[in-house]
């Protein structure tokens, strides 16, 4: 890769993956949009860890707290009394991740080779892009992320399982799901990052197991580089992400993700 790919892809990397507008679909586009080649397995496996860095750097207190009060309270659980919000939000993060875990285990081979054409992440874009401008319009409770029951965290991690589907995002997918059970703007985007937490260690155990099984030859300046770039622009993502959907809301990103898959259906028609 040359210097230009290497910023461009980490910075879209780390932008996308905690916007509601697909990381998957941007990044599928760029080779699709432009001659670069690949970037490899190597590359997307720094990327990742960037963005992985960036949400538990952000949510550190968080963390801290949700991982002590989870394992203090590991014998009540097993007899369904866990009270301590931290440690039920903790319990819900890990069960939510299970039908993703399951689906894309069994899932990844035909996804890769089936569903990550222009049209399929058009779709997506377009589709649940609609869906969360649904769910952001409609009345809701306002509700905190503490104040999730276990079937609402099973819900948004049922949901959390279309974003293997390229164009529907991830984080997209889970807010939306969460806006319709009755979260705040803010509560949903904060318990959608918290999944995204397993969910991206998965997905880089996966794709580590993959490159010891094909072992590439590594450009340590660039692989150090795209850590730091996507791990930055995910953190300053985050950040202000929460601070922009307080005042207006998801209708900006309804909008660039409508407009996107049409202009994708239009040049690959």
């Amino acid at each position: 890769m040359d210097w230009l790919q290497v910023v461009v892809l980490s910075v879209i990397q780390g932008l996308t993956e905690f916007l509601p507008i697909s990381s998957s679909a941007h990044l599928i586009l760029v080779p699709v949009l432009t001659d670069w080649t690949d970037q490899g397995l190597v590359f997307d496996v720094a990327m990742h860890l960037g963005s992985l860095m960036a949400v538990v750097i952000y949510f550190r207190a968080e963390l801290r707290r949700m991982v002590l009060s989870w394992a203090t309270t590991l014998g009540s659980a097993r007899h369904g009394r866990v009270v301590d919000p931290d440690a039920r939000l903790a319990w819900w993060v890990l069960l939510a991740t299970i039908p993703v875990c399951v689906v894309g285990f069994a899932l990844h081979d035909y996804i890769e080779a089936s569903m990550r054409s222009p049209f399929w992440i058009a779709g997506g874009l377009i589709v649940f892009g609609l869906l969360l401008a649904y769910a952001d319009w409609k009345p809701r409770q306002d509700l905190s992320e503490y104040q999730l029951t276990l079937r609402h965290a099973m819900l948004v991690g049922l949901s959390q399982v279309l974003a293997l589907i390229p164009g529907t995002s991830r984080s997209g997918i889970t807010i939306t799901a969460a806006l319709l059970l009755g979260l705040s703007r803010e509560s949903a985007a904060r318990f959608s990052f918290l999944l995204s937490i397993p969910v991206i260690i998965l997905a880089s155990g996966l794709e580590i197991v993959d490159l010891m099984q094909e072992p590439q030859v590594i450009d340590w300046t660039q692989l150090i580089t795209g850590v730091l770039l996507s791990g930055l622009s995910a953190y300053l993502c985050i950040h202000y992400f929460l601070a922009f959907i307080k005042r207006i809301g998801m209708q900006p990103f309804v909008v660039y993700r409508v407009v996107l898959g049409l202009w994708l259906l239009w040049i690959f028609w």
